[in-house]
C-alpha cells in the first residue's frame, strides 16, 4: 500500500512470517529497499507494481538493507526485469550479498565450529532454494543520497548491529525511517504476531549505537521488514523496547553465568526468562547473547576461553 506520498510498503509472504519491501518513487525514478526472496518478485512485487500503474523500469536503484537471504534473495529475479537498475549494498555486507555460499558459511554458519550451533539442514536447503544473488554495482557506507526529483531525496544511514553493513533510509519529506532489520524489538514475530524467534542482532555495542542514531531523526514513521508500521509515539516506543532487550540479556548473563560455561549452556540457562520461544528457536539467542558477551569481554568483565572444541565464558577475576 502507499502509506505516504511516493512511499509504498509491499509485504510478501515468507511463511510463517512476511517480508516488507519499501518503494520510494519520484519524478526522476524509484528506489526499492530489499527484494525479499526469489518468489517475492514475481509473486508479490511485480503484481503490486502492475496494480498501481508503476513501470518496473522506473526502478533505478535497488538497495539491499543487509545480506540476509530474505532481503536479497529476489535480487536476480528483479535484475532480470530491470537490467539497467543499480544494485547497491552496505560495504561490509558486500561479499555476502553477492555470494550465497559465503553468506551461508559466514552468516548462518558462524557458530558451527566455535559453539556447536548451526541451522538444521532443511533450513539451509530452503535458503539455497529461495535465494538468487547478483553482483553489487556499488557499495554504500552511509551518507549517500538519491535524488528522486521534485525535491525528494532519500538519505542512506549506516545502521550496523544486526549485520555489519546494515543500512537504513531516511525519507525527510515523509519523516519516515525505513530500517528493515536494523532494530528488532524483543522478539521477531510471525505474520500473525506470535513470537517466532529472538531478536538476532549480532554486535551489541554497534546495535545500541544504531538505536541512538535512529532516535536522533525524530521520525514520525518507522518502517521495518517484519513488524507492523510504527507511527508517532510508537516509533520511540519500539526503539525503547529494543534497547531494553539488550539490557535484559545483560541481566540474564549476570544471573546465570556461573563458573565456565559454553555459549549454549548459558543460553539454555537464560532462555526461559528471555522469551517465550520453543527450545529450537531459543537457541538463536546465540546471536544477541554472543554480542553482549563480547561487549562485556571488551570491557574486561568477562574472559573468553575454550574447553575442547567449544568456546567458553567466565567472569574475570
Amino acid at each position: 500500500m502507499e502509506i505516504r506520498p511516493g512511499l509504498h510498503r509491499i509485504a510478501a509472504p515468507i511463511p510463517p512470517r512476511f517480508i516488507a519491501m519499501h518503494l520510494f518513487t519520484g519524478p526522476n525514478g524509484a528506489l526499492l529497499f530489499d527484494t525479499g526472496v526469489d518468489d517475492s518478485v514475481e509473486g508479490t512485487l511485480l503484481p503490486y507494481l502492475a496494480e498501481h500503474g508503476i513501470d518496473p523500469g522506473s526502478i533505478r536503484w535497488v538497495v539491499s538493507s543487509h545480506c540476509d537471504f530474505d532481503h536479497t534473495g529476489g535480487n536476480a529475479a528483479l535484475k532480470a526485469e530491470v537490467p539497467d537498475a543499480q544494485f547497491l549494498a552496505g560495504a561490509q555486507d558486500e561479499l555476502m550479498t553477492e555470494n550465497l555460499e559465503v553468506l551461508i558459511a559466514g552468516r548462518y554458519g558462524e557458530f558451527a565450529r566455535s559453539d556447536g550451533f548451526d541451522d538444521p539442514p532443511e533450513t539451509t536447503a530452503a535458503i539455497r532454494s529461495s535465494t538468487r544473488l547478483v553482483g553489487v554495482d556499488r557499495a554504500l557506507t552511509g551518507g549517500e543520497a538519491f535524488d528522486l526529483g521534485g525535491g525528494r531525496v532519500i538519505e542512506v544511514i549506516a545502521a550496523p548491529g544486526h549485520a555489519p553493513g546494515h543500512l537504513a533510509l531516511w525519507d525527510a519529506s515523509n519523516r519516515a525511517l525505513a530500517i528493515s532489520d536494523a532494530v528488532l524489538g524483543d522478539t521477531v514475530p510471525t505474520a500473525d504476531g506470535d513470537p517466532a524467534f529472538p531478536p538476532t542482532y549480532r554486535d551489541a555495542a554497534r546495535y545500541v549505537e544504531t538505536i541512538g542514531r535512529l532516535r536522533g531523526y525524530d521520525a514520525d514513521l518507522l518502517l521495518t521488514a517484519h513488524y507492523p508500521v510504527y507511527e508517532g509515539e510508537g516509533v520511540n516506543a519500539f526503539l525503547d523496547v529494543s534497547l531494553a532487550y539488550t539490557e535484559r540479556i545483560d541481566r540474564a548473563i549476570e544471573e546465570h553465568l556461573r563458573g565456565e560455561m559454553t555459549s549454549l549452556q548459558l543460553i539454555r540457562a537464560c532462555a526461559p526468562e528471555l522469551g517465550p520461544w520453543q527450545p529450537e528457536a531459543a537457541d538463536y539467542l546465540i546471536f544477541p547473547m554472543t554480542g553482549n558477551l563480547e561487549r562485556l569481554a571488551a570491557a574486561g568483565r568477562i574472559v573468553e576461553g575454550r574447553s575442547g572444541d567449544r568456546r567458553t565464558w567466565r567472569w574475570a577475576v
